[in-house]
């Protein structure tokens, strides 16, 4: 009798477990308005970070001019930084409740940076029709973040 009262709690158990994996894929988390303008502006506020500190870093001159080595690489690397974390920063930030757009936006701009600094540590140059393609698309994505923070 005992073991007919295990195998039956046995399959309840299963039961259960299927119907709770069932709902987990199925119900998207729902988030309140103001979760989302939470994560919107936390987002937002980030982004406008990353975006200040690569444009501070990627614009940057040697303090000895461009004649100065060590200078010019040390500024080269901060650049490639600020690219490379400025892109994990941002997605490190992101928060689930962040609006879907917003949120698609942001992972394009942070994979963009990080491709970028990436290729740039490879000695690509930005004259490189890829590098100044990525360029060209982080420019774009970065006008669309601004639009959708504002």
């Amino acid at each position: 009798m005992t073991s007919v009262v295990a195998l039956a709690l046995a399959v309840l158990s299963l039961g259960l477990a299927v119907v709770a994996l069932v709902r987990q894929r199925d119900g998207a988390p729902e988030y309140s308005p103001a979760q989302r303008d939470e994560a919107r502006t936390a987002i937002c506020a980030a982004f406008a970070t990353v975006r200040t500190g690569v444009a501070i870093n990627t614009n940057r001159e040697p303090p000895g001019g461009f004649g100065d080595v060590a200078g010019a690489l040390a500024v080269s690397g901060n650049a490639r930084a600020a690219l490379f974390d400025g892109g994990q920063y941002l997605l490190a930030r992101m928060d689930p409740a962040t609006p879907p757009e917003l949120a698609s936006q942001i992972h394009r701009f942070a994979d963009l940076v990080m491709d970028i600094g990436a290729a740039a540590t490879a000695g690509v140059p930005d004259s490189d029709p890829v590098q100044a393609d990525r360029l060209e698309q982080a420019e774009d994505a970065s006008a669309q973040i601004s639009g959708l923070c504002a």
